[in-house]
């Protein structure tokens, strides 16, 4: 089964904490909590984007994640390619303080399609 142009991307963006978050003095890190979840509310407003659902392992991974496994992901249908640029740029345009969230976490996109629905 290939996709036509107006079936949407199965996105998986995958999201990992670094060193940065971790070097924060105690009680600054609310301010990159809160920077997260202005990109997640972003995010779930992005025209093109339904996100399908999340996930966060933060109680039982602690550390930076500099790749698999990530700290937290989200899963989504995105329309195309540009959106789905677009949804990784937040971490660019997002602030936490004087930096961007891109400072702190980081953000990787896969790129695929869904697998048949077996369950109907």
């Amino acid at each position: 089964m290939s996709a036509t142009p107006d079936t949407p991307l199965r996105v998986l963006f995958c999201i990992g904490v670094n060193q940065n978050f971790f070097d924060l003095p105690t009680g600054q890190h609310k301010t990159v909590w809160d920077g997260t979840v202005n990109m997640l509310t972003q995010l779930h407003e992005m025209p093109g984007v339904d996100v399908l659902g999340t996930m966060d392992d933060d109680q039982h991974m602690v550390g930076p994640s500099d790749s698999w496994p990530w700290t937290c992901y989200v899963l989504a249908d995105v329309a195309d390619q540009a959106t789905v640029a677009a949804a990784c740029n937040l971490f660019r345009t997002v602030q936490v303080g004087e930096y961007g969230l891109w400072r702190y976490m980081k953000i990787e996109a896969r790129v695929g399609r869904p697998l048949p629905d077996v369950t109907r």
